[in-house]
C-alpha cells in the first residue's frame, strides 16, 4: 500500500508517558486517565441518580463506585494476563506490576459487572437496572484510556498513507500509521457517551431493564470490532490474527455485541413486566 510522504512523528508532539513526579515517584498519564474517568464517572453517575425512578439512592452510589473501581483494577488486570499475557501466570508478582502497562478492557468489563451484581445482591437492588446506569458513565473512562494510551505511544494502528499518519518510535520502522488510540477514543468515548446520553435524557430507555446496558455492550463491541482493522495486533498475538483472520480483541467483542443485541431486543418485555408491579414507569 501506499505510504505517507510527509507523515507526524510522534516525537514532534512532545509527549511523555509521566505526567510529572513527585520526588522519587512518578505519577503517569496512564494513571491519571483511569482517576479521572472514575470520577467524572462517578459525578456523573450522580446526576443520573437526580433524576426520578433511579434504581438506588444518592448514599449508595459512594460504594458502587468502590465495588466498580475494584472490578476496573482487578478484572483488567486479569482478563490482560488470561487474554494476551498467559505467560505473566508463570511469574504471579507480574500482576501486580500495574505500572509496566497492560489492563484489558474486556476483563475490566467483566469485573465491573460481577462488582456490580455483588453490589445489588447485599442492598437488595435491582442489578440490571444498574448496569443501565453504570453503562452510561463507563465512556468517560474508555476516552480517557485511550487517550492515555496515545499519550504512552502505544497500542498503535497499522500503516497509511492518510495525512494525519503518525510514525511511533516504538514500531521501529520508520513508517507512518493509523492513530488507531484517538479513533478509539472518539468511538468508545465521545461517540458511545453520546448516544447514551440521548437514550438516557431524551428517550424512555432508563426505565427499560437492560436498554441502556444493551446499547452500551453493542455499540463498544461494533466501535472496538471496527477499529481493530486499523490496529495493528499486539505483537505476541500476531500469529493467531494470522491464524483467525481477526484480532483477539475482535474475538471478545462477538459475545459483548450478541448480547448487547440480546439485551435490547428483550427490554420491551420486562418494561411490560415492570409496569405490570410498578405504578412508576
Amino acid at each position: 500500500m501506499p505510504l505517507a510522504a510527509n507523515p507526524i512523528h510522534f516525537t514532534d508532539l512532545h509527549l511523555h508517558p509521566i505526567a510529572f513526579s513527585l520526588g522519587p515517584i512518578d505519577i503517569r498519564w496512564y494513571s491519571l486517565a483511569y482517576i479521572t474517568g472514575i470520577l467524572v464517572g462517578w459525578w456523573y453517575l450522580l446526576k443520573l441518580l437526580a433524576q426520578r425512578d433511579a434504581p438506588m439512592a444518592r448514599r449508595q452510589a459512594d460504594d458502587l463506585i468502590f465495588y466498580a473501581t475494584l472490578g476496573i483494577i482487578l478484572g483488567g488486570r486479569l482478563g490482560y494476563a488470561i487474554f494476551y499475557a498467559p505467560e505473566m501466570f508463570l511469574a504471579p508478582l507480574r500482576l501486580f506490576k500495574l505500572w509496566d502497562g497492560g489492563m484489558s478492557f474486556h476483563g475490566g468489563a467483566l469485573g465491573v459487572s460481577l462488582g456490580i451484581v455483588l453490589f445489588a445482591r447485599r442492598h437488595s437492588l435491582d442489578w440490571l437496572r444498574l448496569h443501565d446506569y453504570v453503562a452510561c458513565c463507563v465512556p468517560f473512562g474508555l476516552f480517557f484510556g485511550r487517550i492515555a494510551n496515545f499519550v504512552n505511544g502505544e497500542l498503535w494502528g497499522r500503516p497509511t498513507d492518510l495525512p494525519w499518519a503518525i510514525v511511533f518510535p516504538g514500531a521501529h520502522d520508520g513508517l507512518g500509521r493509523h492513530p488507531s488510540q484517538l479513533y478509539e477514543a472518539a468511538l468508545e468515548g465521545l461517540a458511545l457517551a453520546l448516544l447514551l446520553a440521548v437514550l438516557f435524557w431524551r428517550t424512555r430507555a432508563r426505565h427499560k431493564p437492560g436498554l441502556l446496558v444493551g446499547a452500551f455492550l453493542t455499540g463498544s463491541g461494533l466501535a472496538r470490532f471496527t477499529v481493530e482493522f486499523f490496529r495493528e495486533p499486539d505483537a505476541q498475538l500476531v500469529g493467531f490474527a494470522q491464524a483467525t483472520g481477526l484480532h483477539m480483541g475482535q474475538w471478545l467483542t462477538v459475545p459483548m455485541i450478541l448480547g448487547g443485541v440480546a439485551l435490547i431486543v428483550t427490554a420491551p418485555r420486562r418494561y411490560a413486566a415492570r409496569a405490570a408491579t410498578d405504578t412508576v414507569v
